[in-house]
């Protein structure tokens, strides 16, 4: 009797939680309709953001936050397939942890779209051919991807999102381990897996291709080869695991940017990102710097690039903690921007976790 009571009570509390989420999108569609009409964008890092932190800062339990982070995630990206259906470009094919990337931030119910390369990525966007797109900036493990880099040098786009994604490689195929003649893979997932692979496989051959889904597709058409890939790729592609989890290293994340044609707005907590080409004198870099450490500001990343124009002629790519918008990241680039050839902010936008 007791529990049928509960029961009860569980039901009209239910029935309150339909209602109340369709009354919230009713408002994120009357939204949609002021957006359009003042042709505003409709996805907001720095919105999404704001709100999972303040309902998490509010939840007493006994729900874990992480638990309480999944479902406001869904009702976020619910309500943003509502307003307006992104289309997002991904350096594919399907199953890439680009594409993971991409799930991860807008959500299963966006329009995911593979391209082939990094560069049809800027250019959809840039032609407004897709809303949106992800590109693959770094890994913990081996280091910056320089092509995303290069990219941004010439591009207008901004960085409005980033996604920190755990990779975990596996090894796919048809057979078992002892007669993989050939493994196939993007280089760096080749590179995160090496003491793995010389350990295991010292004869095998080691085979470069576009993406560790493409990976997955040609080892699917072989019965000697291998692909080191994610588990997704597996299910998709019609392949078994031979071995699981052979990156080198356990703790192997990939840095993963969203780029757009608009800035974000600021969530409390934010990281920029500039480029900027300085002039060649003495210290000239030290001094570059002085300004972020005059205003308190954490730099987090630095990495240098040739521009491709004018031999041993560089610019410099900078991730620091604080929005564009904030008092002393203005100061601290207007003082820079004094000693630059040239600076341009490529985004600042939430900081991934």
């Amino acid at each position: 009797m007791q529990i049928e009571k509960l029961r009860a009570k569980i039901d009209t509390i239910d029935s309150e939680l339909v209602d109340l989420l369709n009354e919230r999108a009713k408002k994120v569609l009357e939204i949609a309709r002021i957006k359009k009409k003042e042709r505003k964008g409709y996805y907001s890092a720095g919105r999404e953001r704001k709100i999972l932190e303040r309902l998490i800062k509010q939840n007493k339990g006994p729900l874990p936050d992480e638990v309480v982070e999944k479902i406001i995630h869904l009702i976020l990206k619910t309500s943003l397939d509502l307003e307006k259906k992104q289309k997002v470009v991904y350096f594919g094919p399907a199953a890439t942890f680009t594409h993971l990337a991409a799930i991860k931030n807008f959500g299963e119910g966006a329009d995911l779209v593979p391209v082939k390369s990094i560069g049809q990525i800027f250019a959809n966007v840039e032609k407004k051919q897709a809303d949106f797109g992800v590109v693959p900036i770094e890994n913990s493990t081996e280091g910056v991807v320089s092509h995303t880099l290069d990219m941004f040098l010439d591009s207008d786009l901004k960085i409005c999102a980033e996604i920190i994604l755990e990779i975990s490689h596996h090894l796919l195929g048809k057979g078992d381990l002892k007669g993989v003649r050939k493994v196939y893979s993007h280089p760096q997932a080749l590179a995160q897996c090496r003491d793995w692979l010389e350990e295991n496989l010292p004869t095998a051959g080691l085979l470069e291709v576009e993406s560790t889904a493409r990976a997955a597709q040609t080892t699917a058409k072989e019965r000697d080869s291998a692909a080191i890939a994610s588990d997704v790729a597996a299910s998709l592609y019609g392949l078994k695991i031979i071995a699981s989890h052979i990156e080198d290293r356990p703790s192997n994340y990939t840095r993963f940017l969203v780029i757009g044609r608009d800035y974000s707005e600021k969530s409390g907590q934010d990281k920029t990102s500039i480029l900027f080409s300085i002039k060649d004198r003495v210290a000239a870099l030290y001094g570059m710097l002085s300004p972020f450490k005059n205003q308190a500001i954490n730099l987090t990343k630095i990495e240098s690039r040739p521009t491709k124009r004018k031999a041993w002629e560089y610019v410099f790519f900078l991730d620091f903690m604080g929005h564009k918008d904030d008092e002393s990241v203005k100061k601290a680039l207007a003082e820079l921007e004094e000693e630059c050839f040239f600076l341009k902010i490529l985004g600042s936008y939430p900081k991934g976790e």
